[in-house]
């Protein structure tokens, strides 16, 4: 680990992925996640990665294909729109079973929308978004600094599960800026070590000799019972993430808690701020921020609301996406109230307080 530097998260981010070994990206540039594509454009050529502007969203998941076919640790990114053009070959690589690494830098929607933050893709990351039976780890960040060290999670993680991993974040998180530090560059060495753990299926140049495999590779099959066979094999890799691979913050959890708030992402930051303001007047108040929106800590929600819990209260940045994940873990045991914002507009603490308050 070094220095501390004043980064924008999308700067972040990109240079977390770069010292992760992510050595090939693809990308169409969209607003607001435009610095890291441009990073990734300036930076690239030094670590003599690939960088690669292709000409549509749809051109650059199908590159991500590609590459993630030869092992390599590959990543795309983009906004809400962008993903939207990415579904197809977001289901194709999950059903590929290729390791690759996404980012949503999301903005207000539904269709173009505008270029505020917003959390409206809850459902299409978490719930799939493309066709057909699968999953994406899904990691929501809430600074600056999570944002860059995701880079290194997701790709331990899509290359342990073979599954893409998306990063969840948001206009608000990749414009502005924080102090962040990084991890060492991996080595030359390092990273093609790396690759040598995927020798067993992924592609290789057409040569023989030691370690040369050759492999074909899609998520086609015309046989019923051999498509069953490995849709229920690819369930099975889904509940091991969903028993080991739970993330989530527990902010100020206790047995007298009065009150649960669930918010993740940037939203969570600023829900903090008026739980911070409403217990130091006297209440007890806790908040769930779930780091991994999918797999979701369904569990550990379940736990937080024991007898002394009145209502679980729930901040999003869309009309109650994750709400139905929260209702599902509460399971009817204490209302559960909502309030969101939507449109690229944010919500202020003095907001938060006045809803929480309206039930003290």
């Amino acid at each position: 680990m070094g220095n501390k530097v004043l980064m924008k998260g999308n700067e972040a981010v990109a240079e977390a992925a770069i010292r992760s070994g992510c050595r090939l990206y693809f990308a169409y540039p969209i607003t607001p996640q435009s610095e890291l594509i441009e990073y990734m454009a300036k930076m690239m050529p030094k670590v003599n990665g690939t960088f690669l502007q292709a000409e549509s969203e749809v051109a650059a998941i199908n590159m991500v294909y590609g590459a993630a076919g030869m092992g390599k640790r590959v990543m795309t990114s983009s906004s809400s729109p962008g993903i939207s053009l990415k579904a197809e070959g977001l289901s194709y690589l999950a059903g590929a079973r290729l390791p690759a690494v996404i980012v949503n830098v999301q903005r207000g929607g539904p269709g173009l929308g505008d270029i505020q933050p917003a959390q409206g893709d809850y459902f299409q990351a978490t719930k799939g978004g493309g066709h057909g039976d699968y999953r994406l780890i899904v990691l929501a960040p809430s600074s600056v600094q999570e944002f860059a060290d995701m880079a290194s999670d997701a790709f331990d993680l899509t290359d342990k599960y073979r599954v893409p991993v998306m990063i969840l974040s948001d206009g608000l998180l990749g414009q502005m800026m924080e102090p962040v530090e990084f991890k060492e560059y991996k080595t030359d060495a390092e990273i093609e070590e790396l690759g040598k753990q995927h020798f067993d299926w992924c592609m290789h140049p057409n040569v023989d000799g030691p370690g040369r495999h050759h492999h074909e590779i899609n998520s086609l099959e015309i046989d019923p019972v051999m498509l069953e066979k490995h849709v229920l094999n690819l369930e099975k890799i889904y509940k091991e993430i969903e028993a080991k691979e739970v993330k989530l913050e527990e902010y100020n959890i206790n047995p007298d808690n009065e009150y649960v708030c669930v918010a993740f992402g940037t939203a969570a930051r600023i829900v903090k701020s008026a739980i911070d303001d409403l217990n130091a007047e006297g209440h007890n108040i806790g908040l769930i921020r779930p780091i991994t929106v999918w797999p979701y800590p369904y569990k550990e929600i379940e736990r937080a609301i024991h007898d002394k819990i009145n209502r679980v209260f729930v901040f999003e940045l869309n009309l109650g996406q994750m709400l139905e994940d929260v209702k599902l873990a509460v399971n009817g045991k204490v209302p559960v109230e909502f309030m969101g914002k939507v449109g690229g507009i944010v919500f202020t603490p003095e907001e938060v307080k006045e809803k929480i308050k309206a039930y003290l």
